[in-house]
């Protein structure tokens, strides 16, 4: 059973950084022995919808949304299953619950973490 779990989360005041992990489980195989595969970092403010933040793809390929690039960077460590989201120049409207996904082609699947509060303060 593929399991995500994030963590790194907390409290920050406007300007600070924190760096999100997300560590994947019960896969069949390593991430750099899985083929084709993307990790997506999501966020949701109260009220809001869950909106995509940075993907990083088996190629090392990586995205941003307008309003964090320069600030996020995406990584992973394939070998230790492990994705991060390091945060700078955080900024009050960053505050959400943060999620990752992991996406595979090889079967065809989706998975998602439970999420990890981010509270950043002004």
């Amino acid at each position: 059973q593929v399991q995500l779990v994030e963590s790194g989360g907390g409290l920050v005041q406007a300007g600070g950084s924190l760096r999100l992990s997300c560590a994947a489980s019960g896969l069949s195989a390593s991430l750099n022995a899985m083929g084709w595969y993307a990790m997506d970092w999501y966020r949701q403010a109260p009220g809001n919808q869950r909106e995509l933040v940075a993907s990083i793809t088996s190629g090392g390929n990586t995205n941003y949304a307008g309003s964090v690039k320069g600030r996020f960077t995406v990584s992973r460590d394939n070998a230790e299953n492990m994705v991060y989201l390091q945060m700078n120049s955080l900024k009050p409207e960053d505050t959400a619950v943060y999620y990752c996904k992991l996406r595979t082609l090889n079967p065809p699947r989706a998975y998602w973490g439970q999420g990890t509060q981010v509270t950043v303060s002004s």
